[in-house]
């Protein structure tokens, strides 16, 4: 609507200035024509007037020449409609005694005589010769005016004078200056007008549309009960009846989604609730065969151990499910504690240190203060990530570095293992996805374990992420909020580890701006 305002503005303004501008030259030219037309006819009378005077007058001395000189100018000004008159011998005349000095009503006239009008006059054979001038009076002012100049022919060989009689034009310049103020307001007041007239047609046009839009923001925004209301116009309507026809199409699919949705989200759950009690079951039974595993051929020693194992990692892909089926439902509980990250990790490292062929250093740059967080869900995802890392670190050293600032606490683990594909590093906290499915597992896994390590970061409030290069490992990135209050952040440490070759799209060394994603949970706070 301003776009559609604007240019109709523009359009109309300069369609007024163009119409302006076109009366305003006509109107001061057709002034102009008729003033000087006007003065032209006026000084034909004077001059005719003048030169009568002349003819009948017997002056023949010069006393008597400069009286007429004086009867002269009174002539022309009685017989005109001008004061300013100028009346002066033609130059390049032999000089004559008797010949009257030069007459002037006002020394402006004096001034305004131009050379060109002046050589005019004295060779041409036309009776009359003007020329647009400018009046300059003595106080400073200034008004346009036209000089007209036609000859007189003195007796008793005074030879041949030049009348100058000036016509002021100041009244038409006035009358044209209010002709200006008049179009001007004139025009002001249209563009009001237009403005108004224009700013009302826009809402009344553009109503449908805004209609549509807000209607499409409820939508978006997830009110799936927004419908765009009729507008009375045949056309609009067929698009609101074809609007809320979709709308109805997608809020059917969605609650059908929904359903479905819900449908797995709680057979996952019952699924792996029932599967305890017979899993509970083998187990015993694996145990009690474990325990009599002596008397046992090879064969069926090595039949009992795979058997313990398998039930053990079952074990493990039930609780994962049960995990992963907490969060789709949004059913997840925080118990969080004053935690000093530094000592938990060095926990965790501590307890997979002697599974792992790998040396793992701790670098504490930062972080020893405490922080609220849930610490079970913490130890697991650290936990991952040194597992990840002694699984895929192919034997190299692995690096666990802590640090934090005034708004974050991060945790990095980088190793200098096989890595992995910028594909690869995409796809890398999906469920159920593994970069190398045929690489033998050293600590196990239900290929849950970023996932579920990535719901509970983001449930802190946090994030996880993952850098990895071919043939120069990999680092992954937990970076987590100092308190609820904090909505964005910066982390601590970065995620291209330092030497290491940065693919395009990375983050850079010093980090970036982070937001907190938004996610209901429920935390309950032990002190």
């Amino acid at each position: 609507m301003v776009r559609t305002m604007t240019i109709t503005g523009l359009v109309t303004g300069f369609m007024v200035l163009v119409a302006g501008v076109f009366l305003l030259t006509s109107i001061s030219g057709d002034l102009y024509s008729s003033r000087r037309d006007q003065a032209l006819q006026d000084s034909a009378r004077a001059t005719l007037a003048a030169q009568r005077l002349i003819d009948a007058s017997d002056a023949s001395d010069g006393g008597s020449l400069s009286l007429l000189a004086g009867s002269v100018r009174r002539t022309v000004q009685d017989a005109s409609s001008s004061q300013l008159v100028y009346l002066r011998r033609e130059p390049g005349q032999a000089p004559n005694p008797d010949a009257p000095p030069a007459i002037t009503s006002k020394n402006l006239l004096i001034e305004s005589v131009s050379a060109e009008l002046s050589e005019a006059v004295a060779s041409g054979t036309e009776p009359q010769y003007y020329q647009p001038v400018t009046f300059v009076e003595e106080d400073g002012s200034s008004a346009p005016g036209i000089l007209v100049a036609s000859r007189l022919v003195f007796p008793a060989g005074a030879g041949t004078y030049d009348l100058f009689i000036g016509y002021n034009l100041g009244d038409t310049q006035n009358t044209l200056s209010f002709v200006l103020r008049t179009l001007l307001i004139t025009a002001a007041a249209m563009m009001a007008f237009i403005g108004i007239l224009v700013w009302i047609m826009s809402r009344i046009v553009f109503r449908p549309l805004r209609a549509a839009a807000d209607t499409s923001r409820r939508l978006a925004a997830g009110e799936s009960d927004a419908r765009m209301p009729l507008q009375n116009d045949e056309h609009f309507d067929v698009l609101s009846e074809g609007f809320n026809d979709m709308a109805d199409t997608l809020q059917a699919r969605i609650r059908e989604l929904d359903h479905l949705s819900e449908m797995q989200q709680r057979f996952v759950s019952d699924v792996s609730h029932e599967l305890r009690t017979p899993l509970t079951t083998i187990r015993l039974a694996s145990q009690v065969i474990q325990g009599n595993a002596e008397g046992l051929e090879p064969g069926q020693q090595r039949a009992v151990e795979v058997l313990g194992t398998q039930v053990e990692r079952f074990e493990l892909l039930l609780g994962d499910l049960l995990e992963i089926s907490r969060y789709d439902a949004g059913r997840v509980t925080l118990e969080t504690e004053p935690t000093n990250l530094v000592a938990l990790v060095g926990e965790v490292v501590d307890g997979l240190q002697t599974l792992s062929d790998s040396q793992i250093e701790v670098r504490a740059l930062g972080g020893y203060a405490p922080v609220e967080v849930d610490p079970r869900r913490i130890r697991r995802i650290v936990s991952n990530l040194v597992g990840n890392a002694i699984e895929h670190g192919e034997g190299q050293p692995i690096l666990v570095t802590i640090d934090s600032n005034a708004s974050a606490i991060s945790v990095a683990v980088r190793d200098w293992g096989i890595g992995m594909t910028a594909d690869a590093t995409e796809h890398v906290f999906d469920r159920f996805w593994r970069a190398d499915p045929s690489r033998k597992r050293t600590l196990g896994g239900t290929g849950l374990g970023l996932a579920i390590a990535q719901e509970d970061a983001a449930v802190h409030g946090g994030l996880l992420d993952a850098w990895s290069q071919p043939g120069e490992g990999s680092n992954f990135r937990l970076t987590l909020p100092r308190g609820e209050h904090v909505t964005s952040f910066v982390s601590p440490l970065p995620l291209v580890p330092e030497g290491a070759t940065a693919a395009e799209g990375d983050i850079g060394t010093t980090g970036g701006w982070l937001r907190r994603p938004g996610r209901r949970i429920r935390k309950d706070k032990r002190r």
